[in-house]
């Protein structure tokens, strides 16, 4: 099977009980998404809640993949840039697919959807690249460099997963130009 991705789902409690369970069970995983094991969806609804403002602002959009049961298995976040001489490129953000699901490509697959939402969906058409940041120390800079990101900044160090446990911040690009 393959997930189904939609762009800017309508955000109902189904879609943000979905949201928080897959972010929650990604951290819990050890998955770099902001958070440090262990974690409860209480303590990510605050940040799930700035995307959903975000959202309702026009600021973020949301790239969701649902699996052959409708489940939430995949995000992705688009933020544009509101500096002017920024907008010609998008952030993106609390990448994930479900644990249960790794190893399918369905990794591959959400970052497919994510360059094809980038360079088709109404509202992208002056986006000229996507601009990420990762966890150094995970490999996923590996997996986004598969996916055709290249790196472009890192910063040793800047992230302080605990105490005498830091790591770089990577920034990666995928020109769509």
């Amino acid at each position: 099977m393959t997930l189904t991705f939609e762009v800017d789902p309508a955000v109902g409690p189904a879609l943000r009980d979905g949201v928080l369970a897959l972010w929650a069970d990604v951290s819990n995983a050890g998955g770099a998404v902001g958070f440090v094991p262990p974690v409860t969806p209480d303590e990510i609804r605050p940040a799930l809640l700035k995307h959903l403002v975000d959202m309702a602002r026009g600021d973020t959009r949301l790239l969701v993949g649902r699996d052959e049961d409708g489940e939430v298995a995949a995000t992705a976040f688009f933020t544009f840039n509101t500096h002017p001489l920024m907008t010609h490129w998008v952030w993106l953000y609390t990448v994930m697919v479900h644990p249960r699901h790794q190893g399918r490509g369905y990794g591959r697959d959400l970052m497919a959807a994510v360059e094809r939402t980038a360079r088709t969906a109404e509202g992208f058409e002056a986006i000229e690249a996507i601009r990420l940041t990762c966890r150094g120390g995970t490999g996923v800079d590996g997996f986004y460099a598969r996916s055709g990101y290249k790196e472009v900044g890192r910063v040793p160090g800047a992230i302080r997963v605990a105490p005498g446990d830091d790591r770089d911040d990577i920034v990666m690009l995928l020109p769509l130009t």
